[in-house]
């Protein structure tokens, strides 16, 4: 598999890499990404083959197909992760909520959210590709919420790597706050920020992008890489989940192999919506995609009126914070893969300019063949909540957007999968709230509320949070955090 520009090439870098290129240096010509330059195709034959192999063969057979090069031994160790998370013969449950409804539970890994799906295979990953290069790597990322708790379990203690996690103050759970905070391992650094999650994203593609500050890590012998999913080794391990769902989907007699099904997910930053994109394109039988909202309904807008304008839109802070994302990095690879570099630079270059760009008539369309979506506000989401509830299932925040997408927007004559992407126990208050009514607890109390109330154990991984000694309470200006990041690595400008 070869790796092209999102932007077009601007002479400085390669036509095409590899995969271990791509995701060594993520950032590409112009401020672009790298996309997948073709897909291999997902036949009837592949997918037959694969409904008797668990997650774990399923995911290297996928790899193979897609020509990843990377050494089979370190691929069999990075999906061989998977045999922590609550079940090793099937890492991702799908169990049926109603009639053709399905959801798909992502969440059943170390930290409690789908991150760990693609951040454990690829933490691994990558330490083993900078020590085969013996190189020392900065590996920066920004969180909503889950990607940073996903990043510091995976990177933690690995060798040739130091990671940087930046996280917006107030803007994640307690609980997400305190998955990053609480970590102690010398080689992770957590970085509180004054300011949203699009400020922390913005402020690490400037780093991954300034030629200044990459030279003074080179110097001290580092080089730069990046955790989120602007780094294809996620959307790698993403793909995977789409193709299982719909393989348990038939295995469960819920479809029959070749029918057609609807995926719905709940959106922030676009790469679980990228994965279920490049499924479909690859040949899995997938009727639309719906992207859910929150009240942050960006994505909406853009797929019904091809519109994306983020001027106009102050952030919003919502009880779904990893989807409080206005600028979603990953919708970038589904503009360039359908429209073009050129277009796709033009388009880029208006958001950041204009902080908007409008899809022309024909153009709108083709998003539309391939997605719908809606956005579901707060009050909407609780009482989705406490209605699952009351039906025998408790559901987080995020996956509640998806119900009302779900019951207003999608054809009950096909099958649904709705991705559940993380644990209850990640927003216990909101929660609490919809199902007992007790509204103001903070984490702790909530969480043995619910405990009681559903009848169900806090795992230990969580419950652990609140007696471990905070290692980070850095919080900072955002001008302020390059500095802060040289410090980290003995690379003090001052």
């Amino acid at each position: 598999m070869r790796f092209v520009e999102t932007r077009g090439n601007d002479a400085s870098h390669a036509e095409s890499v590899g995969f271990c290129e791509a995701i060594l240096s993520p950032i590409a010509s112009f401020g672009g990404i790298y996309s997948p330059e073709t897909l291999p195709q997902l036949d009837q034959e592949f997918l037959k083959s694969q409904l008797s192999a668990p997650y774990k063969s399923l995911a290297l057979s996928l790899i193979a197909l897609l020509g990843i090069d990377v050494d089979s031994n370190i691929l069999q160790k990075a999906v061989d992760l998977y045999d922590t998370f609550d079940d090793s013969e099937n890492p991702v449950p799908v169990v049926r909520l109603h009639d053709n409804l399905y959801i798909s539970e992502l969440y059943h890994g170390p930290t409690r959210a789908f991150k760990d799906i693609a951040l454990q295979p690829f933490g691994l990953l990558l330490s083993r590709l900078a020590q085969r290069q013996d190189q020392q790597y900065l590996i920066l990322t920004a969180t909503s919420g889950d990607t940073g708790p996903a990043a510091l379990e995976t990177f933690k203690n690995r060798d040739n790597i130091r990671l940087v996690c930046l996280y917006p103050k107030g803007g994640t759970s307690d609980v997400q706050r305190l998955q990053m905070v609480t970590e102690s391992a010398g080689n992770l650094k957590v970085i509180g920020i004054d300011g949203n999650f699009d400020d922390t994203q913005s402020a690490l593609k400037s780093m991954l992008a300034s030629p200044s500050f990459k030279q003074q890590l080179q110097a001290r012998g580092i080089l730069l890489s990046a955790a989120n999913s602007v780094n294809f080794g996620r959307i790698l391990f993403q793909i995977i989940y789409h193709v299982h769902s719909y393989l348990e989907l038939v295995r469960q007699s819920a479809i029959s192999l070749g029918e057609k099904v609807y995926l719905n997910v709940p959106s922030g930053n676009f790469g679980n919506a990228l994965g279920a994109y490049y499924a479909r394109k690859m040949g899995l039988p997938v009727e639309r995609i719906m992207i859910s909202s929150n009240a942050n309904n960006v994505l909406t807008e853009w797929i019904n009126t091809g519109c994306y304008n983020i001027g106009d839109k102050p952030l919003i802070s919502t009880t779904s914070p990893a989807m409080d994302i206005l600028k979603s990095s990953n919708v970038e690879r589904v503009l360039f893969d359908l429209f073009g570099p050129q277009r796709t630079r033009q388009l880029m270059q208006q958001l950041d300019e204009n902080q908007c760009y409008q899809l022309d008539t024909a153009e709108s369309r083709q998003i539309q063949e391939i997605f719908a979506a809606d956005y579901c506000t707060d009050e909407e989401g609780m009482a989705y909540i406490r209605q699952t509830f009351e039906a025998g299932y408790l559901i987080d925040p995020h996956t509640a957007t998806c119900l009302k997408s779900w019951e207003f927007h999608t054809p009950k004559s096909l099958v649904t999968i709705v991705y559940s992407t993380a644990e209850w126990t990640k927003f216990s208050p909101v929660i609490d709230e919809a199902i007992t009514g007790n509204a103001g607890n903070p984490d702790q109390l909530a969480l043995e509320s619910i405990e009681h109330a559903a009848g169900i154990e806090v795992p230990e991984v969580i419950r652990a949070l609140f007696t471990r000694p905070v290692c980070h309470d850095a919080v900072i200006d955002i001008a302020d955090i390059e500095a802060e990041v040289m410090r980290f690595v003995g690379c003090d400008r001052e």
